[in-house]
């Protein structure tokens, strides 16, 4: 159960990152609120898998979801560049998410 929280936590970090684009500097009221409310919730679950996952893994993995799962979004929704560089760096975050949790010992 853990590793699900530790996933949607990630999956949350993915969302209130790319919606503090849409904040405009937190002048924006609804996106403002949306963003609020997804690093809380992404936090708080967090939280609850570092109860039982090694708290280096869980730390590891949520922000290897978040900032790879950013970056495809920056690239894919936000017209940010696409290159072949941004794309290694990228699987290589999956590689590090995917080591980290071959080898938690969970």
């Amino acid at each position: 159960m853990a590793w699900v929280l530790l996933v949607v936590a990630g999956l949350l970090e993915v969302g209130w990152a790319v919606g503090m684009k849409y904040t405009d500097g937190f002048t924006r009221l609804v996106p403002s609120v949306l963003t609020g409310a997804g690093i809380v919730s992404s936090m708080l679950l967090l939280s609850y898998a570092a109860r039982t996952l090694p708290i280096g893994t869980a730390y590891g993995v949520w922000v290897g979801i978040g900032a790879a799962g950013a970056a495809v979004l920056g690239m894919v929704v936000l017209g940010e560049p696409v290159t072949a560089a941004r794309i290694f760096f990228v699987c290589l975050l999956v590689v590090a998410v995917v080591g980290l949790k071959a080898t938690s010992g969970h």
